[in-house]
């Protein structure tokens, strides 16, 4: 009876404590960190968790030492959407705290004994900035990918009806629903509004986001004004072409699918499925050879 009290008791602690710690999680992910109130930035859990610590290491981070990881990481951050919200000395600080944190799963590891599964996890702190840079930056560029040909298509009807182009991207922005194409046709048609010079704005735009097809379609628009050649013709061929790009994708994604489910078959459904099929059989096979 007692031990079955315990059970319970134990039970219902575990159960609190992961409550617990789900409820810290969904509340931490609710904190939005800005630096600009015009786009704001969502940042994951770990870099929220990690961000009252970055004072203690953005000095080392500000060293000359680490010049070229900032040369590198700062259009990264861009590309990734974040360089409002961190800059490179920031984002060099959360590597050296992740990899501080490595060093201390490490030492907790040759303490307890259990070498193998803390090495593991100072691996993944280690890695673990970088990697989710680069997943932002294939999430941004995808989700670009697929808005460019609607916003092209919006920008073609609107040019070939008479209106100029600012004018029908600024019409066109105001009514779309926000999103990372949005965001950064934004903040090219706000720097033109300030005065900058419509090709220059839009080659900034391409060199910040370094997304292939929006780069080609910017390094058209821009030969179009300089050549004198109609803007609603090449906003409808550069619709057609990133549209066929964006269904060639799918295509292509779609065809790997039927490939990469075998994986989850083979490891997890074919075992359930013979212990279900063999399980009975190789019990009366061993209760066969037990008589």
């Amino acid at each position: 009876m007692g031990s079955l009290i315990d059970f319970i008791a134990a039970g219902c602690a575990g159960i609190a404590a992961g409550c617990l710690m789900l409820f810290c999680c969904r509340a931490l992910a609710g904190v939005e960190l800005r630096r600009s109130d015009a786009f704001p930035r969502y940042v994951p859990l770990l870099l929220r968790l990690a961000v009252p610590f970055l004072p203690l290491t953005r000095r080392a981070a500000s060293a000359p030492l680490f010049a070229g990881w900032r040369d590198i990481l700062a259009p990264r951050l861009w590309m990734a959407g974040y360089g409002e919200l961190f800059s490179p000395e920031d984002f060099v600080g959360f590597k050296l705290l992740f990899w501080g944190g490595g060093f201390l799963w490490l030492v907790l590891g040759a303490c307890s004994g259990h070498i193998l599964l803390c090495t593991v996890l100072a691996g993944l702190f280690a890695v673990y900035p970088g990697m989710m840079l680069n997943a932002a930056i294939r999430r941004r560029h995808l989700a670009i990918m697929k808005a460019l040909p609607n916003v092209l298509d919006l920008l073609t009807l609107s040019v070939e009806s008479g209106r100029d182009l600012m004018s029908a991207l600024r019409d066109i922005l105001a009514r779309r629903k926000p999103d990372e194409l949005g965001e950064e046709l934004t903040r090219a048609f706000q720097e033109i509004q300030l005065g900058r010079k419509r090709t220059e704005a839009l080659r900034d735009l391409a060199q910040r986001v370094r997304q292939p097809d929006l780069t080609a379609t910017v390094n058209a628009i821009i030969q179009a004004e300089e050549l004198g050649v109609s803007i609603a013709q090449l906003l409808r061929i550069q619709g057609d072409v990133q549209r066929g790009k964006r269904f060639m994708l799918a295509e292509k994604r779609a065809n790997e699918a039927s490939v990469k489910i075998i994986i989850p078959i083979v490891l997890f459904i074919l075992p359930a499925v013979f212990i279900m099929l063999l399980g009975p059989l190789v019990n009366q096979v061993m209760r066969l050879f037990a008589r």
